[in-house]
């Protein structure tokens, strides 16, 4: 257990501040682990996917005995740790066994505790230096698609778009110019067979009770990586065209652990707007108040019926009753114009 640390200067308090839940997270940092068997293949698939989520990812070299389906283990607590350690919210680590070769589990936090996990196979890849082409620049937020209906229906495909939204998603931007969207990842599937065309209600029917889902009829996932190239259409809009960038990976589905539903609760829960985001009408619309065409707020204000005979006006000293006796003693003066009292005879 990590202990608390208190701040002892003004840049240890902003890197504390740095740490703490914010209303727009930070880009996830993922750490990527090996474990006690990984392999070639494993490596290199790795480093190719390192190298497209930089300069948000940390590698460690060192091989670690790591089970994270296995909940006898204490690799959870490895997971905590390092993820309150490192501040990262996202692991992927590489085994290879005799019984699930070329192993790879998305690992997923939320507070510093293990919130989904899904483990993919990788059956075939290739690496970026086979193609031949540029390159796009690190950091670069990459455009997602998901072309198959598996992705919207199927919740083992649900999860695992969200793991791979989650991955690759850099900083939240409210606009972008175009010749900053340089690369794409697609995300396709194989062939839906007939079993899965109700995906959701076989999903949630037909579960078996110890937990081990038969994933053998599961379409492959081919996930692959294209720079974008804009060239001259003869009008505003340029023609765009897809360049093969690479890595190209073709992935099996095989174990996963969801997320318990009170903290999949906590982790989808929204911030409260701020009352300037209500004003300019981003949160919901309060009774009678508007927004006009100029971005001003306007309201409208119901009062009952009012008593003008009992209302309050303001108190003035010449309305007050025998006024006219005390101004007796007051005579005009024509020099400045202003009234001018005299003295009063002893």
């Amino acid at each position: 257990m990590l202990r608390t640390i208190k701040p002892k200067n003004a840049r240890s308090k902003r890197a504390l501040d740095a740490r703490q839940p914010k209303e727009i997270e930070d880009p996830r940092t993922a750490i990527f682990v090996k474990g006690t068997h990984t392999g070639e293949v494993l490596n290199n698939v790795m480093r190719e996917l390192m190298a497209l989520k930089r300069p948000h990812a940390i590698a460690f070299n060192k091989k670690n005995a790591i089970h994270p389906f296995d909940a006898a283990s204490t690799s959870v607590a490895s997971l905590e740790f390092w993820s309150q350690k490192n501040d990262a919210s996202m692991f992927i680590f590489g085994q290879t066994t005799k019984k699930r070769p070329h192993g790879l589990t998305f690992v997923r936090m939320f507070d510093n505790k293990v919130l989904d996990m899904a483990e993919v196979g990788v059956e075939s890849w290739k690496g970026m230096a086979e193609f031949k082409t540029p390159k796009s620049t690190p950091g670069h937020k990459p455009l997602m698609h998901f072309a198959s209906e598996l992705f919207d229906t199927h919740p083992r495909f649900v999860q695992l778009k969200s793991m791979l939204l989650d991955f690759f998603n850099g900083e939240q931007i409210e606009s972008i110019c175009l010749p900053g969207i340089e690369h794409v990842i697609s995300v396709t599937c194989g062939p839906t067979p007939d079993a899965l065309n109700n995906a959701t209600a076989i999903a949630y029917a037909q579960r078996p009770k110890s937990g081990q889902e038969d994933t053998s009829n599961f379409p492959k996932v081919h996930i692959r990586t294209y720079t974008i190239k804009l060239l001259s259409s003869g009008t505003r809009i340029p023609r765009v065209e897809l360049v093969p960038m690479g890595p190209s990976l073709d992935l099996t589905l095989r174990r996963h652990q969801a997320a318990d539903p009170e903290i999949l609760k906590l982790a989808m829960k929204r911030p409260k707007l701020k009352k300037t985001d209500i004003e300019k009408g981003l949160g919901k619309k309060k009774k009678n108040q508007e927004i006009d065409e100029m971005g001003d707020l306007r309201g409208r204000v119901h009062v009952g019926k009012q008593d003008l005979d009992k209302l309050q006006t303001r108190k003035m000293k010449g309305l007050k009753a025998g006024q006219d006796e005390d101004m007796e003693g007051v005579e005009e003066d024509d020099d400045f114009g202003g009234p001018r009292k005299k003295r009063r005879q002893a």
